[in-house]
Parts: C-alpha cells; sequence; structure tokens
C-alpha cells in the first residue's frame, strides 16, 4: 500500500528517453483497414460508426464547416483509442497530461476562432456584447466575454483530465483494496471486486463518453464561428 498513487501518470521513459510519442502514435496502427472490394464485419462496422458520428456533428454546420469533418473524426477516434488503452494494466494514458490535452485544444479552438474572424467579423464581434447592454455595464461585460472565450480551450483540457485521471485514480484504490483485503476478509473481497467491474465498464463508457464530448464541443465552437 505505500506504491505511489500517482505513479501511472509519469511519462514513461526508454534508457533515459520520453516513451509518450511512441505510445500516442501506437492507437492509429490499431485501427484496421482493408484492401479488399468487400470488408468484414468489424471494418463495416468501423466505418458504420464512423459515419453515424460525422452526421450528428456534422449536420449543424454549413460546407465551410464540414470541411473540418475529417480533422474531427480523427480527433474523436484518436482520444477514444487512447483513453482505452489506457485503461489496460500498466499502461499509460497520454490524456491524463494537461499539456497534451492543451496541445490539441488551443490549436483547434485558435483554428476555429480566427476563422470566425476571418469570415463573419462583425458576428464575432457582436459576441462581446449582447443587444441590449446598458451603458453602464458594457466595459464589464465586454471583459467577461473575452474571458469566457479564452477560457475555452482551458475548459476542453481540464475536463478530459479531470474525468480520465479521477476514474484511473478511482480504480487504482478500488483494486489496491481488493488486493489488501483477499487474504484477510473473502466475502468483503468479493464484494470490492464486483464493484471494480462495474466501475471499468464505467470507465470504459466514461472513456468514450469524454472522446465524444471533446470533439463536440469543438464542433461547437466550430459551428459559433463558420
Amino acid at each position: 500500500m505505500n506504491e505511489n498513487l500517482f505513479a501511472s501518470f509519469i511519462a514513461p521513459t526508454i534508457l533515459g528517453l520520453p516513451a509518450a510519442v511512441l505510445i500516442i502514435l501506437f492507437p492509429p496502427l490499431l485501427i484496421p483497414t482493408s484492401k479488399y472490394l468487400i470488408n468484414n464485419r468489424l471494418i463495416t462496422t468501423q466505418q458504420w460508426l464512423i459515419k453515424l458520428t460525422s452526421k450528428q456533428m456534422m449536420a449543424m454546420h454549413n460546407t465551410k464547416g464540414r470541411t473540418w469533418s475529417l480533422m474531427l473524426v480523427s480527433l474523436i477516434i484518436f482520444i477514444a483509442t487512447t483513453n482505452l488503452l489506457g485503461l489496460l494494466p500498466h499502461s499509460f494514458t497520454p490524456t491524463t497530461q494537461l499539456s497534451m490535452n492543451l496541445a490539441m485544444a488551443i490549436p483547434l479552438w485558435a483554428g476555429a476562432v480566427i476563422m470566425g474572424f476571418r469570415s463573419k467579423i462583425k458576428n464575432a464581434l457582436a459576441h462581446f456584447l449582447p443587444q441590449g447592454t446598458p451603458t453602464p455595464l458594457i466595459p464589464m461585460l465586454v471583459i467577461i466575454e473575452t474571458i469566457s472565450l479564452l477560457i475555452q480551450p482551458m475548459a476542453l483540457a481540464v475536463r478530459l483530465t479531470a474525468n480520465i485521471t479521477a476514474g484511473h485514480l478511482l480504480m487504482h484504490l478500488i483494486g489496491s483494496a481488493t488486493l489488501a483485503m483477499s487474504t484477510t476478509n473473502l466475502p468483503s473481497t468479493l464484494i470490492i471486486f464486483t464493484i471494480l467491474i462495474l466501475l471499468t465498464i464505467l470507465e470504459i463508457a466514461v472513456a468514450l463518453i469524454q472522446a465524444y464530448v471533446f470533439t463536440l464541443l469543438v464542433s461547437l465552437y466550430l459551428h459559433d464561428n463558420t
């Protein structure tokens, strides 16, 4: 029980070199591809899920916003596979690192905002000052809206980091309790182990949901600026 609770969140190294880049590049290798005219069931199911997700996210966009469809689909697949691989024992989850999540959130948010200022500058500036605002409140509202705009990528990154990290910590604590009680109280161990299995199922759902939420929010930011 003296194990460091946060040891699994430390970026791994191989011979003193950071291995995070290799881990980040590994999930795309797991996506199956087909070279044949007729696909098997796995490829067909994968394509159906991609089309369904893309259709849901792109339905509200105009022609300019739909040019981001490939990027958004690639983003949700990458985050989902990374989160799921992080649930394996003795593995590392890159999405528990705030720096990596910020590296994903800031460029996507900045690209959407810059596109909005280039194509619809009047509408973009109108968000800073709602119509009918009393004159004395104008400076305060402009400051508030500016801050709310600037914290959007931070909110994206922190939300993903917090949800994935909390789930991993909870699984680690319950797993340690199960192991510690396995030699002293068998009935309690079985109950805790059942809770651990249910929590693992929940974390699988959270891994997929958080990937969808992250991508959906990026899609909403894009919709507001196109």
